[in-house]
């Protein structure tokens, strides 16, 4: 009753734009000419409601688009491509929100090696179709994927030779969290549950059972006999999935997300308990955060700095602008420090403002700016009236927020 009154209160204190614009901003790539406008229509909580659900919404357009477009040799410039796309002119904004979070959550480096091959599987059929799921369907699909196992090389971790660079991301980055109560025992013995998991000569996962250290084991209590094969690797990462430092590492991701750098304690305490009780279902806990008070709250509206991707995207949009060749906008994206697919450590690219702060950061949004304005950004096309005016606007300090 008392969260239900303050947030009737922050509804009270915040007019229908404003609340339009802020659902726009987090939950979207921003606003397009007449999206606000629209959102106020249909009522900011339906709309919500409708891009939770983004089966339910007709995207035909952006898909004949991306059929439409020419295909291009190298993997990771037809993802790009398709990505930035999706991004500008996808009606299921908030579906490819979520699909930049769990691409950068599992981040993959795709320039490695055969990565450049396997890092189109990765994002179509293991990272898409899970992002409304169980986490722990997510988090095993992304286990087994030949990408994953290839960029942390599990793929060559055999008993006697480990390696334990996945085993180590494994809990540090993907569930339990820097501080999530696991030692460096604890590492090794996951990276020994984890040898033969690796990928065959088509590309596709295999358990090579006679390379599998087949000792005993334990795992942050988790006891495995001598003898055992894939289901050790299948088990633990399900226990993972489940435990309580787990949930409040992708609640704290999330409210980082969706609310402020540094999030609100009571958000992130109800987003990880609707993780839990829910069995890590991703949809119910997105929509928590959302549902929180935190998020509604004016004073966490326009508070976090947009990432190069963000930025470049929403500048798009607010111009109405059509990418008919969306390389030349990738080419900026690196100038910005956000290459697509290209963040080499495991981290993936940072979420908080300190990351994108830098005087030559704020140059090169600066350059975008001016060329999209003036309608000289190779490949995209806008009808901008003022482009002085407009620059102004795209450049400006309030502009870089969300």
């Amino acid at each position: 009753m008392k969260q239900f009154l303050l947030l009737a209160s922050l509804l009270l204190a915040v007019n229908d734009r404003q609340r339009a614009e802020h659902a726009l901003d987090r939950l979207a790539f921003g606003a397009k000419p007449g999206d606000v406008e629209r959102v106020m229509k249909i009522g900011v909580e339906q709309w919500i409601e409708q891009q939770l659900h983004p089966e339910r919404i007709d995207d035909r357009a952006v898909e004949a688009r991306l059929a439409s477009m020419p295909e291009r040799s190298r993997p990771i410039a037809e993802l790009t491509a398709q990505r930035i796309v999706r991004a500008t002119e996808s009606e299921r904004q908030l579906n490819e929100v979520m699909a930049d979070f769990w691409l950068n959550h599992f981040n993959v480096f795709a320039p490695k090696g055969l990565d450049r091959v396997f890092i189109t599987s990765y994002e179509q059929d293991v990272i898409r179709p899970r992002v409304w799921g169980k986490f722990e369907d997510l988090l095993l699909a992304t286990a087994k994927s030949p990408a994953m196992l290839f960029y942390l090389d599990n793929a060559r971790s055999r008993g006697g030779a480990l390696n334990e660079n996945y085993a180590r991301e494994l809990m540090e980055l993907h569930t339990l969290g820097v501080d999530g109560g696991y030692t460096q025992k604890d590492v090794t013995e996951l990276a020994r549950v984890l040898t033969g998991w690796s990928i065959d000569r088509e590309g596709h996962f295999i358990f090579r059972r006679f390379v599998h250290d087949r000792g005993e084991k334990t795992v942050l209590g988790v006891h495995f006999s001598a003898g055992g094969g894939i289901e050790e690797g299948e088990r633990m990462i399900r226990f993972l999935a489940h435990r309580p430092a787990t949930a409040h590492h992708i609640a704290y991701k999330l409210c980082q997300r969706l609310i402020a750098d540094e999030p609100p304690a009571s958000a992130v305490d109800r987003a990880a308990k609707t993780f839990l009780a829910s069995g890590g279902d991703l949809r119910r806990t997105v929509q928590a955060v959302i549902d929180s008070p935190e998020f509604r709250d004016p004073k966490y509206f326009r508070v976090k700095m947009k990432t190069p991707f963000e930025y470049a995207v929403s500048a798009i949009r607010a111009v109405d602008g059509r990418v008919d060749n969306p390389l030349p906008v990738a080419r900026q994206l690196r100038e910005m420090g956000e290459g697509l697919y290209l963040s080499q450590p495991p981290t993936g690219y940072s979420d908080t403002a300190e990351a994108w702060s830098s005087s030559g950061g704020l140059m090169a949004r600066l350059n975008f700016a001016l060329a999209l304005a003036g309608n000289k950004l190779p490949g995209v096309r806008s009808n901008v009236r003022d482009a002085r005016a407009t620059a102004l606007v795209l450049g400006s300090p309030d502009f870089q927020k969300q």
